[in-house]
């Protein structure tokens, strides 16, 4: 799988370029990252990206021309990628997405900064608006880099065992509480079940503790 990110801070990519469960899936060549550095594609000498919002206003825009020159040739690179603008008004990040967008060939992330890019990109150039919460953060990076990650995971191979991608969210439940060596340490005890070697009756209980986890922390899951 191919990530194109379009962004302002190329350099911030090396975070999960270089370490990590995207770092692996990069040397075992399941998907690559590459980042595209805006400015690069600005049409004045002082390499701006953004003006002044039309009907006045704080904050700067990011302007259509850069932003679409540089779609137009990661498309000639990767011509089904698909373009998803990380936005506080997108479709919310779950875990369902992520396994949705897995199945892409291709997707061109863009990372927006100030107050948002130009509407008119988002309306001819953007498939999709994806947002990791309903917060603010100070640019698309750190979103992109979320999703990548919640991504590339759902890839085959990716993560060294396949069991690992029975998480969280997975079942529309939480996770059910995991513990390691020692079996007892400050007068706390692993649960007897996990110690029987009795799968079926581990299996049960991890899963009557999953749904207990969701119900206690968790409701809106639960209803839903």
């Amino acid at each position: 799988m191919r990530f194109d990110v379009i962004t302002l801070f190329p350099d911030m990519f090396s975070a999960i370029k270089d370490e990590g469960v995207v770092a692996r899936g990069i040397k075992k060549s399941l998907l690559s990252i590459h980042t595209w550095q805006l400015r690069d594609f600005s049409d004045n000498k002082y390499r701006n990206v953004d003006d002044k919002p039309y009907g006045g206003g704080a904050g700067m825009v990011m302007q259509v021309k850069p932003i679409r020159s540089c779609i137009k040739k990661i498309k000639q690179q990767a011509p089904s990628t698909r373009v998803i603008y990380l936005s506080p008004q997108g479709k919310k990040l779950t875990h369902q997405l992520a396994t949705e967008l897995s199945k892409f060939e291709s997707i061109t992330l863009l990372c927006g900064r100030y107050e948002g890019v130009d509407e008119r990109i988002i309306e001819h150039d953007v498939d999709m608006e994806v947002s990791i919460g309903d917060y603010v953060i100070s640019g698309g990076e750190l979103a992109a880099m979320v999703l990548i990650d919640s991504v590339s995971r759902q890839l085959p191979a990716v993560l060294g065992n396949q069991d690992s991608l029975n998480d969280s969210f997975a079942n529309e439940l939480l996770d059910y509480p995991h513990y390691t060596r020692p079996e007892v340490i400050d007068d706390q005890r692993v649960p007897e079940v996990l110690l029987s070697g009795h799968q079926a009756n581990i299996d049960q209980w991890r899963a009557q503790q999953a749904l207990k986890n969701t119900q206690l922390k968790r409701q809106d899951l639960v209803n839903k």
